[in-house]
């Protein structure tokens, strides 16, 4: 072979190599390709929580414009039934409180079943066996204390309808709050508690209040001494310098896991799915943990001040009676409390 074709040959050779790496850089550099258009999402997180998990997803998926709808999670989902009345659901993604929420919507015909290959380091427990639904993080709810107020911590939930607490005490609604809604089937359910343990409370001149948030503003002002509360809101304001305390009660504490899922009718599919990915990936969950929250992820650790689920003494009950149930428990709170 001449010295002129074994040039050619080395420069084709070189040009055929040079295209297949372009090639390939480009494939990998562009996951985010084809992922683009609106998503409406529909979330009881935080405003500021929200906007944080969406200006992360845009890093990866610039040419997705989220919407963002932010309210308690009763709100939220009479939102949804509303628009499902009218025919047209217009949310494509739905972040809320609790499983018992989800189960309701899954029961109506109205998520989309998608079972994100990141599951596979969630546990099992806090996946929905249909894929419909998966849990984004552990979040207990605790009591709230405030340290300029109160000397001695307690240590039992008892604290709440002890007689020196009388006018001392706040809690979210769970006409309003879907964690408070979940609190209210667990607690009522538990024979160390049930409704005895609210209407204790209910004697002890209680304020009651919309979600998690009012009641941390609440013990933090000094209104009151103690909360019924969801920890990581807590345990950011005791970061930040709060004269508050979060308690795991000896009891135990119920847990919500935040749940994620797709609307069945959603109008951008591969948008959503992208989102449920994030969320559930590595950085999804660092990020879940940088905002305070712990995250439900294997291998990625609790922030400070927080316990893990391991750490935890969990109160349960049965997911199916909680959600046949919600709306009969609610109404008997609304009667006691007088809301």
């Amino acid at each position: 072979m001449s010295n002129i074709k074994r040039s050619i040959l080395l420069i084709s050779i070189i040009s055929i190599l040079s295209i297949l790496a372009a090639c390939g850089g480009e494939s990998e550099g562009n996951a985010s390709e084809g992922v683009s258009g609106e998503l409406n999402f529909y979330t009881s997180q935080p405003d500021a929580d929200a906007e944080q998990l969406v200006s992360a997803f845009n890093e990866q998926y610039p040419d997705v414009d989220v919407s963002v709808f932010r309210s308690g999670t009763e709100e939220v989902i009479s939102k949804i039934q509303a628009e499902q009345q009218a025919g047209d659901v217009q949310a494509d993604l739905l972040l809320v409180a609790d499983a018992v929420t989800f189960e309701s919507l899954k029961e109506q015909d109205m998520l989309l079943e998608y079972k994100s290959s990141e599951t596979e380091q969630i546990p099992e427990s806090f996946v929905d066996s249909d894929g419909t639904y998966t849990g984004t993080k552990v979040m207990s709810t605790a009591l709230v204390v405030n340290t300029d107020k109160v000397n001695e911590m307690p240590t039992s939930w008892k604290v709440l309808s002890d007689q020196a607490s009388n006018g001392q005490v706040i809690m979210p609604s769970p006409l309003y709050s879907g964690a408070a809604a979940y609190n209210l089937g667990v607690l009522t359910r538990n024979d160390d508690f049930g409704w005895d343990f609210y209407e204790n409370i209910q004697a002890n001149d209680p304020m009651i209040t919309q979600g998690n948030g009012d009641v941390l503003k609440g013990v933090a002002s000094g209104d009151q001494s103690y909360g019924m509360v969801v920890d990581f809101i807590v345990a950011r304001a005791e970061a930040d310098g709060s004269p508050v305390k979060l308690v795991y009660p000896d009891e135990g504490v119920p847990v919500i896991i935040e749940p994620i899922g797709i609307m069945k009718n959603t109008d951008n599919e591969p948008a959503a799915k992208a989102f449920v990915d994030f969320v559930l990936s590595q950085e999804g969950q660092e990020l879940a943990a940088e905002i305070g929250y712990t995250p439900i992820r294997e291998g990625v650790a609790a922030p400070e001040g927080l316990k893990t689920i391991d750490e935890m003494n969990v109160l349960e009950a049965d997911i199916n009676e909680l959600y046949q149930n919600r709306e009969q428990d609610k109404e008997q709170f609304n009667q006691l409390f007088g809301e």
